[in-house]
């Protein structure tokens, strides 16, 4: 099977699973969820074998290293609307597939993760498998019409994801969320027409706009549009307030995903679309979205140190982490930006088995927050430990993936000289400090203490529950001990985008 087949198959088939469960009767549970996991069991097979594949030709044709032009393997182009010259244009480099391994993993864990979930079986899982759909499609369209056709795709079943399955303030928080990306989806639009009428080539591909100088003062009104388009789902400050009641009010999965992998698609748009079109923009607006992410970083671990429910503890956390994505690209280094590419993976893999844990816990104690838990470490160890070790990750512990990415973005932001980088660096970095106490009070408050007497017949987790959260350990620790592939596969594709800014 060549490449770009393969590319087309890895987004093809959630849909096709999608439509396969759809006419399933709701009562048929067992059935529904073998077809869903079966379905993103093959998928997760496809991105393994397109990562070897990748690898293997990264290494035959080269990766683009020393110049400021993105190489694409497995590409594939057909053109359906040549009226206006949108294509369905196809690729990766190696961003592309390491997001794509990314979501292959959480989504898979997640569809485990949602076992127990009996109501509306068919139509939860249907929706699921659209939104991963519509992900893998961002991550490899080269099209920016596709690309953005991807990206609602992917956004849009949320509102219901969260609205008929979530919990709490549901409606409210599917609402605010929706109406925020939408808002944001409108800044992309307004931005991608713009560049696509003053090219002058008249066409939204990605490669041949890299290679159209446009004006600085074109540059300097249209960025700012993209990257902070962008930038909301990415949770930039002010533009962040969804992110917690969305989080707070999804089902377990959908937590996952969206913290996991919905999320980066804001932090690769930004990098992929915003910078890598617009250079000059970026040296001109970069330093001052800089002070946004600075608060991003700050604000979301005092925030995350103020809450008492699992989830919002999770989400602040998230908003933080997420910030630190945002934070190495604004960097405007060359480590800066490996660094936010690292982040974007190890904060997947860590939300994702925070919020997978969450839901566990949850549903044994019926509740989420953590002044009525305690002693939780005797009836159920095994969640009890995974979730301390992912507490563990996210505040930086080295030989565990958060390091590798928090270390490389701090950096690569401390390495640009000008006084602004230095301060909010040093700021950034002083967040650990607020990270460590909201992580150890909680883990604290959950697993240690004594017992509460209506959880002493709690049972710890199933065979089906530890499949997920041994995987997610399994990739944290591979990703903490040994980085070097990953990290050299990232080099090869920041290398032309950082040249390409900084030319």
């Amino acid at each position: 099977m060549n490449g770009s087949t393969l590319l087309t198959l890895i987004w093809l088939l959630p849909m096709v699973t999608a439509l396969v469960t759809l006419p399933m009767d709701n009562r048929n549970h067992g059935m529904i969820k073998k077809t869903a996991l079966i379905g993103n069991s093959i998928n997760l097979i496809l991105i393994i074998l397109l990562t070897f594949k990748f690898m293997a030709s990264a290494t035959a044709l080269g990766t683009g290293v020393g110049t400021s032009e993105t190489v694409l393997h497995f590409t594939q182009r057909l053109t359906w609307f040549k009226m206006l010259n949108i294509d369905y244009f196809i690729g990766v480099d190696a961003i592309s597939v390491l997001m794509m391994l990314l979501t292959g993993i959480v989504v898979f864990t997640g569809t485990l993760a949602s076992w127990n979930v009996n109501n509306q079986t068919k139509e939860f899982f249907a929706l699921l498998n659209i939104l991963a759909g519509g992900v893998y499609g961002v991550f490899i369209s080269f099209d920016l019409f596709t690309l953005f056709l991807f990206y609602e795709i992917a956004v849009l079943p949320m509102y219901l994801l969260i609205g008929l399955w979530g919990t709490g303030d549901k409606e409210y928080a599917a609402m605010k969320l929706t109406l925020m990306l939408v808002a944001g989806s409108a800044f992309i639009l307004a931005g991608i027409l713009a560049l696509y009428f003053e090219s002058g080539i008249n066409s939204f591909d990605m490669m041949a706009l890299s290679k159209v100088h446009f004006p600085v003062a074109f540059q300097n009104w249209v960025f700012p549009l993209i990257f902070a388009g962008f930038g909301v789902l990415g949770a930039l400050f002010p533009f962040h307030t969804w992110s917690p009641d969305g989080h707070a009010s999804a089902p377990t999965a959908v937590s996952m995903l969206h913290a996991g992998v919905l999320m980066k698609l804001g932090g690769y748009g930004c990098l992929r679309v915003a910078m890598y079109l617009m250079p000059e923009g970026s040296q001109f607006w970069l330093p001052i979205f800089l002070i946004l992410v600075t608060i991003n970083v700050v604000y979301g671990a005092f925030g995350a140190i103020r809450q008492t429910d699992l989830k919002y503890i999770t989400a602040y956390s998230s908003v933080s982490h997420c910030g630190l994505v945002l934070f190495g690209l604004t960097a405007m280094t060359y480590v800066g930006l490996k660094g936010a590419v690292l982040q974007m993976i190890s904060h997947g893999l860590m939300t994702a088995l925070f919020f997978c844990l969450i839901g566990m816990i949850y549903g044994r104690t019926k509740t989420r927050d953590i002044r009525e838990m305690g002693g939780l470490m005797k009836v159920m160890p095994f969640l009890s430990v995974a979730f301390v070790i992912t507490g563990l990750a996210g505040l930086g512990l080295p030989g565990l993936s958060g390091f590798v990415a928090e270390v490389t973005v701090f950096l690569g932001a401390f390495a640009n000289p000008e006084p602004v980088y230095r301060v909010c660096t040093v700021l950034a970095i002083l967040s650990i400090v607020v990270t460590a106490v909201y992580v150890l009070r909680t883990a604290n408050s959950v697993v240690n203490g004594p017992i509460k007497e209506n959880f002493q017949l709690l049972g710890d987790a199933t065979w089906m529950e530890k499949i997920p959260v041994t995987i997610l350990l399994f990739t944290i620790f591979a990703m903490g001990l040994l980085p070097g592939w990953i990290v050299d596969l990232v080099n090869g594709a920041v290398d032309p985008i950082f040249n390409k800014v900084m030319q």
